[in-house]
């Protein structure tokens, strides 16, 4: 195995498993001489607690993960231009997405037998805030390998400077009064509302996507929490017939003790009566033979006094 594939596997186990895998991996590839990929592997750091339940969100709602990263887009890209209202707006937006996506990785984490501290959520939301806001933080949390929670900045980074920088002098044309300048003047203030309205589009139509991409991650987290809700209901169910099944299982073990520990004694009983009527079967007879050789002596007796 690379130390890609390695990664990833690493970096989706629990993390009390992390570092006996981590070993093993690097054993392993000093065993077979790659010292170099030994060394990688045992670089490798075991994520925190926050971390381990972001990565197991990237790889759990794939979906979801998708959707968070176009609104980051669409928001970077917006965020200097917008409106009042529309930031607001996508404000809002933003803030139930990530909302519904700290619920999701508390209960996946939570169902892997490692429930998040309050601390610990309040680090996943910081990281999701960071991927909104920071391009590279958006990469890192979608490789699905953090280390560490990611830290957001305070509001988005500043848009970069656009344009072409103005020049210190005129070209004698345009210093002229004359025609000549005039008309470059008036194209150069077309070309420039042109280049504005063009921008103006641009920007309108990425918040517009923004908005439908944060509508989009918000249903299907919507769908996601129905579906986990009707999942929970069913697990609720199915524990609850377990539950009666063993209960009756016990009963009816109980009743089989008790049902076997009857067979043993009737059998015990049997045993004695046998044993008894043996007994009785062989005083019977002897008190037979007994009685059949008083008999013949008294037929002796009187034939002889005859």
């Amino acid at each position: 195995m690379d130390l890609e594939s390695i990664a990833n596997e690493l970096y989706g186990l629990p993390p009390e498993d992390f570092i006996d895998a981590r070993n093993q991996h690097a054993a392993a590839a000093r065993t077979t001489g790659d010292r170099e990929l030994a060394g990688k592997i045992g670089a490798l750091r075991r994520p925190t607690l926050s971390a381990w339940a972001g990565n197991r969100l990237v790889r759990g709602r794939p979906d979801a993960v998708a959707g968070l990263l176009r609104l980051g887009e669409g928001l970077r890209e917006a965020h200097q231009e917008l409106d009042p209202e529309q930031l607001r707006e996508l404000s809002s937006q933003q803030h139930r997405l990530i909302g519904e996506l700290v619920r999701q990785a508390r209960r996946l984490a939570a169902e892997a037998g490692h429930p998040l501290s309050d601390a610990a959520q309040r680090e996943v939301e910081g990281t999701l805030h960071a991927v909104l806001a920071d391009p590279q933080a958006a990469q890192e949390w979608a490789s699905g390998r953090l280390v560490k929670p990611l830290t957001p900045p305070v509001g988005f980074p500043p848009a970069a400077a656009s344009g072409v920088q103005r020049t210190t002098s005129a070209s004698p044309s345009t210093r002229s009064g004359g025609p000549a300048g005039q008309d470059a003047t008036q194209a150069g203030e077309a070309s420039s509302r042109s280049g504005t309205q063009q921008r103006t589009a641009e920007r309108q139509r990425k918040v517009a996507q923004a908005r439908e991409d944060a509508e989009s991650a918000e249903r299907q987290a919507r769908d996601r929490e129905d579906q986990l809700r009707q999942a929970e209901s069913a697990q609720g169910q199915a524990e609850k017939q377990l539950r009666e099944a063993e209960g009756r299982t016990a009963a009816l073990t109980q009743e089989l003790k008790a049902a076997e520990e009857h067979k043993r004694q009737a059998r015990s009983a049997l045993d004695r009566a046998r044993r008894a009527a043996s007994d009785a079967a062989r005083k019977a007879g002897e008190a037979r033979s007994g009685a059949q050789a008083a008999h013949a002596r008294a037929a002796r007796r009187e034939a002889d006094e005859k």
